[in-house]
């Protein structure tokens, strides 16, 4: 069948700064990065005349070739045929495919074979996901020899402990509860109780919205570390995001693609108690005061499922411009209310170090444009010396999309929110703003 081609922190400041697996990647394993579709262009030339293209469309059917893109160039003046570019799935050295081409060069005036292009891994449904866990930086025997916790033992062990949870998790089960020790639930107060000094003043206006919600429904209190499941089916209610428990950090490209089916990888073990203020990766705190707030509101949660559909099959290189999108954006993103700049960003709003900073006027602040802020390079060891601003998330979701289509996939694809999967095809899913209206 023929499917049309369309658009389809280390450092020891008063900050919660945490460095997600997109600042850290590590190597995958083979079974995650080997190609996972190869697609090839051909070039042909057909006499200019009615039904043309039907004697050649059906060599693609027979040979059991799958056609993703077609393309016709309106023949010049005195040219003897119409030029069609056709892409197809399949290397031009496989039998099917060199019979193909053979039954076209009688029916053509004209067959050019051009390049071949091999699509990374993707997933298909959220149960492909399951083995990305497998793949992980455990959480507790893998910690740098400058972490706060790293000649803890008992730390360690507890951290082990509770990353086994998400060692254990598989799609569509509930996720256990963590009972949290004294020590746990104090860390969690100071890290709550600072941030909310910060709370009318330095928010954007979603964040204060949905915060008090999570207060009711998910049981956000200074003493009390919500669990993850009420944190999952409020989030669910409110935009159709999940969220997964990972026992650590990710690769860049895993945890994008895990945007794309709405799905937001979180930890549930917390940082060394003997610095509450610093974490050199993300942790309970920053999950649940940073990110979850902003992924209840279904504008935001468009905004970050295009950037996860945009990361699916692309190359490593696009991978990282997205990675960094990703950095500047959900992490340490500003926008403009009412005049005033706001954070959105869970990198700011989980630290009342740098949230304080980047609405000040030391740092520059730049106009969201994804072309520019993919290529910025930036510090991870200190505040950022830029931040980007944007207007509304509705406007930064149309320009992510329209990045997204210039990374060089040559075929579409679209979230199907009934089957939660990823399909081949033209369709585009329509908002969770749009479905709720």
């Amino acid at each position: 069948p023929m499917q049309s081609l369309l658009r389809s922190t280390q450092f020891h400041l008063p900050t919660f700064r945490t460095l997600r697996a997109l600042s850290r990647p590590h190597s995958s394993s083979p079974s995650l990065t080997k190609p996972d579709r190869v697609y090839t262009s051909v070039q042909i030339s057909l006499p200019d005349e009615p039904g043309t293209l039907g004697r050649a469309l059906p060599h693609f059917y027979n040979n059991k070739i799958n056609l993703t893109r077609i393309e016709s160039r309106r023949p010049k003046e005195k040219a003897i045929g119409v030029t069609i570019f056709c892409e197809f799935e399949g290397l031009p050295t496989e039998p099917r495919v060199q019979n193909m081409l053979q039954e076209l060069k009688k029916d053509c005036l004209f067959v050019s074979t051009l390049d071949s292009y091999e699509a990374p891994y993707f997933p298909k449904k959220l149960s492909d996901m399951d083995k990305y866990t497998e793949n992980c930086k455990m959480a507790g025997s893998d910690l740098d020899a400058d972490h706060p916790g790293f000649n803890d033992q008992v730390y360690r062990k507890r951290r082990e402990m509770i990353a086994e949870i998400a060692l254990n998790y598989k799609t569509g089960r509930t996720i256990p509860q963590v009972e949290y020790t004294d020590q746990e639930k104090q860390t969690w107060n100071y890290v709550y109780t600072n941030l909310m000094k910060f709370f009318e003043t330095h928010t954007c206006s979603q964040y204060q919205y949905v915060f008090p919600l999570l207060i009711e429904n998910c049981g956000y209190r200074s003493n009390n570390i919500p669990q993850l499941q009420d944190v999952s089916d409020f989030l669910k209610e409110q935009s159709g995001f999940t969220i997964r428990p990972i026992t650590g950090l990710l690769s860049s490209r895993e945890f994008l693609n895990g945007l794309a089916f709405r799905v937001f990888f979180s930890t549930q073990y917390i940082r060394h108690h003997a610095k509450p203020d610093y974490t050199p990766e993300p942790d309970i705190c920053h999950e649940l005061l940073g990110h979850v707030p902003l992924f209840a509101d279904p504008e935001f949660a468009d905004f970050s499922q295009e950037i996860g559909l945009a990361s699916l099959g692309v190359s490593d290189d696009a991978i990282e411009r997205l990675s960094t999108l990703y950095w500047f954006t959900v992490e340490f993103g500003i926008c403009k209310q009412r005049g005033k700049l706001k954070a959105y960003g869970a990198g700011l709003l989980s630290s009342f170090g740098e949230i304080e900073y980047a609405l000040s006027d030391k740092p520059v602040h730049q106009e969201f444009d994804p072309v520019i802020v993919s290529t910025t390079k930036y510090p991870i060891t200190k505040y950022q010396p830029v931040y980007f601003v944007t207007e509304s998330f509705e406007h930064m979701k149309k320009q992510v999309r329209e990045f997204g289509e210039t990374l060089g996939r040559p075929f579409a694809l679209y979230y199907n929110p009934y089957s939660q999967t990823i399909q081949e095809g033209s369709y585009r899913q329509t908002s969770f703003v749009q479905n709720r209206k």
